[in-house]
């Protein structure tokens, strides 16, 4: 990738739906750490002045109880 395909790909309006699907996988995991979920995850992406407002929704039944790393 040269460098003018990077500083374009770094301001765009949207993300595709393969990059969602990608990025849903990757919070999923770090989610399952904290939360018991339902394994169904959305992300909602809208412009704001200063770059994005990142929503991301997924239904939890409960909050894992989180441990002190020895």
């Amino acid at each position: 990738m040269n460098a003018v395909t990077r500083m374009l790909s770094l301001d765009r309006e949207d993300m595709t739906d393969l990059e969602k699907e990608l990025f849903l996988k990757d919070f999923k995991r770090v989610a399952d750490e904290y939360f018991e979920t339902d394994g169904e995850c959305g992300v909602e992406l809208t412009r704001s002045e200063g770059g994005f407002l990142v929503c991301i929704i997924f239904n939890a039944r409960r909050i894992k109880n989180v441990r002190r790393p020895d």
